[in-house]
């Protein structure tokens, strides 16, 4: 499948309840080439999802190229973790549209699923969605993320 998105490198994260969509999602993007670096969690063992949505934003955010994707339950406790992280732009998808247009326009860099509330069939066509996007170049959507960063 053509990516629009160039990236060095796709940085992985996820609590418990996310660590099984997390390792598919890693083999699937293995399997296509990607550069994948999981930060965590390991296993099914209980932690908290505040520390992997953070370690997460913090290497994407030194990495310009790269590209997070980070897992929870429901994808916000973790969402709103890793945008606490200025430079941080992470989106909860749970449609191809969504996927495209935080690309298209919001220049988001970090994707954000919740295991219990979609499947690895769907968070695949998610990020299919997002990484065939182009971002937007118009001057209203590079105003606002510029606004966004910021904050």
């Amino acid at each position: 499948m053509p990516f629009v998105y160039i990236m060095k490198r796709i940085y992985l994260g996820a609590d418990h309840a996310g660590y099984n969509l997390k390792e598919k999602i890693k083999k699937y993007l293995l399997e296509n080439g990607f550069v994948t670096d999981d930060l965590g969690t390991y296993s099914e063992k209980s932690v908290d999802y505040p520390e992997f949505g953070v370690k997460v934003a913090k290497e994407v955010v030194k990495d310009k190229r790269s590209l997070g994707i980070i897992v929870c339950g429901t994808g916000v406790g973790i969402s709103i973790a890793a945008n606490k992280v200025k430079g941080a732009r992470a989106a909860n998808l749970s449609d191809e549209k969504t996927a495209a247009l935080v690309h298209e326009h919001n220049d988001a860099n970090i994707l954000a699923f919740g295991a219990r509330v979609i499947t690895f069939p769907k968070a695949k066509k998610l990020i299919e969605a997002f990484l065939k996007a182009k971002p937007n170049k118009v001057a209203r959507h590079k105003r606002r993320v510029k606004q966004l960063n910021k904050l």
